[in-house]
């Protein structure tokens, strides 16, 4: 039964087999983390536009939640800068300047985003963490980060951007930068000051918190709002109340795609840090305990008033950095974070926005990384072209479309991938290897045998692909030609009838040409599937062998080749 429980909430399991020489580390990481994720998690509430109470409603919970069912040691969830961008981005025209509707969507996608996500985990799709490649989320990211320092930099400047896309706002840069008010452009310079004298002096200290609380000082000290120095306002603490939600039903509609892509993107996003710091720790995770763990980690930012999570990777080096064990630090975090948001909120109003933006422009600085991204052209061309897709899809499209088409390019790349793979015509060395034919000379065309490999499973949509292949490396051989043989093995994967009929109008081909058609491996699955569908075997139609070795002994023997082929016990791993 334990071991049940332990199966559905790993990190149960941990803290049930707790080592006291442990928790020195741990409570030392806990505070670290805690006061890293304090001001960002305001600073992100902003971005978001709630209440800045809301972002710490978002660490609580959800922190407690991901402790208990994810996989992760060292991972630590909350309130994210791609995340809290998206959810901007779709709900800020939906809300149409009502906060409170604002908020409400707001907890209605982070729902929506958890929902999706246990769905995922129920039907096994773990494997989306691949589903996005490295290039592609480079581009998403590069493109979010520059976006959101745009958009707070009327925070910094103290105006209001009357435009809602990116260019048209770097269009009319110079007319905001004259209409700059100066006691919040000072605010914002004393914040960034702070923080890179700290970070200088301290750099394990939280400098973004330093310099927050510098900054609200002063606001208090002087009294700063008589200069129309813009803060955060009054932050209702306590606990969460639940609220239902109160909008055309309608309206969720329009939260549906958005959300499904939000779940994938922080999914992706989050499975890059946990794995990083699993393998620099030496352990495993489990990528669909990690999806379902961020589903329930997002239902419970929403029951507690909060927004969509993901993996925190600045909090989670924190972590790490500073010794974390185990998930109780999450848990001791989260207890910190609730005590503020529970009893010391009254501070929290003399916060100003300039120094939340400043905080937000320097976290979204360390997600650009364009040097890498250009590297990648050296590199891997394809790779970089589509880094450079995404990225200008995000500043030209908005974020949104931007993050439907980083979808979409991991979808097609995948496609592509599956209906286009390599190909190769085998042939075997001097000790009977089979070999890629290639100008090495390293192997030779057995006389006589035409040995193909198709480097894909074969499925609907590229059996006529496979087909016109086949033929077309076919044609350019010898007429001496007198057997096909094709590896099965990476190929034949599953049953499907369009590949069944390709595989007989093939066998009729060369029938009509005198040539045998022979598939090596997977022999006792293929003769199922002939029966199935009707297809013969042996003399009658298609020679199925039990692996390559045995076909090509058995074609050399036929013909009085001597070849030197290893026999059948060979290993059955082939070299390319």
């Amino acid at each position: 039964m334990s071991s049940r429980i332990y199966h559905f909430m790993p990190g149960l399991q941990t803290l049930f087999n707790y080592r006291q020489r442990w928790l020195a580390a741990d409570v030392k990481a806990a505070l670290s983390v805690a006061a890293v994720a304090l001001p960002v998690a305001i600073a992100y509430a902003q971005l978001t536009g709630v209440n800045a109470a809301v972002g710490l409603y978002s660490c609580v919970l959800p922190m407690l939640v991901y402790a208990l069912f994810g996989s992760s040691k060292q991972l630590i969830v909350g309130p994210d800068a791609a995340t809290c961008a998206v959810i901007a981005a779709v709900v800020t025209p939906l809300a149409a300047g009502d906060t409170i509707k604002h908020w409400q969507l707001v907890i209605t996608m982070t729902a929506m985003t958890g929902f999706w996500c246990l769905i995922a985990s129920k039907f096994k799709l773990g494997v989306l963490a691949d589903f996005l490649s490295k290039p592609i989320l480079m581009g998403l990211l590069n493109g979010v980060a520059i976006t959101i320092i745009v958009g707070q930099i009327s925070k910094v400047l103290g105006v209001t951007f009357d435009e809602r896309y990116l260019l048209e706002r770097l269009a009319d840069a110079p007319s905001y930068i004259t209409q700059s008010h100066l006691p919040t452009l000072f605010m914002a310079i004393f914040t960034a000051f702070s923080y890179l004298l700290i970070k200088r002096i301290k750099p394990s200290w939280p400098s973004a918190m330093f310099a927050i609380t510098f900054a609200a000082l002063l606001v208090w000290g002087f009294n700063l709002n008589q200069y129309q120095v813009t803060t955060i306002g009054v932050v209702t603490g306590g606990l969460p109340l639940f609220q239902t939600p109160e909008f055309n039903i309608g309206i969720v509609r329009e939260l549906v795609v958005p959300a499904l892509n939000l779940a994938i993107v922080s999914f992706v996003s989050m499975m890059l840090t946990a794995r990083s710091f699993a393998a620099k720790n030496s352990y495993e995770i489990d990528a669909d305990k990690e999806f379902r763990a961020l589903g329930m980690a997002n239902i419970a930012s929403a029951i507690s008033q909060g927004f969509a999570v993901s993996g925190a990777d600045s909090r989670t080096a924190v972590n790490d950095a500073n010794g974390g064990k185990t998930q109780l630090v999450s848990i001791i975090a989260a207890a910190i974070i609730a005590i503020i948001a529970i009893f010391f909120t009254a501070p929290l109003e003399y916060i100003p926005s300039a120094a939340l933006g400043v905080v937000l422009i320097i976290a979204s600085i360390s997600l650009i990384d364009l040097k890498t991204l250009w590297q990648l052209k050296y590199k891997d061309k394809q790779a970089f072209y589509l880094a450079l897709t995404t990225l200008l899809a995000v500043l030209f499209v908005g974020v949104i479309p931007g993050i439907t088409m980083a979808v979409l390019l991991g979808l097609f790349q995948f496609i592509r991938t599956v209906m286009r793979p390599t190909d190769q015509i085998l042939g075997v060395d001097i000790n009977g290897v089979v070999r890629t034919l290639d100008t090495s000379d390293k192997s030779k065309a057995v006389q006589g045998l035409f040995i193909y490999r198709f480097n894909s499973p074969l499925t609907y949509f590229n059996a006529s692909y496979f087909k016109r292949r086949l033929l077309t490396e076919y044609a350019r051989q010898d007429d001496d030609i007198k057997c096909v043989i094709i590896d099965a093995v990476p190929c034949f994967t599953h049953l499907d009838l369009s590949v069944m009929a390709m595989l007989a109008d093939l066998e009729l081909i060369f029938r009509k040409r005198n040539v045998r058609l022979e598939l090596a491996g997977r022999k006792r699955q293929l003769l199922a599937w002939f029966k199935v569908v009707g297809i013969k075997s042996g003399k009658e139609g298609i020679y199925i062998h039990s692996d390559l070795y045995v076909a090509l002994n058995k074609n050399s023997h036929n013909q009085g080749l001597n070849i030197g082929l290893a026999t059948s016990t060979a290993p059955q791993s082939t070299q390319v």
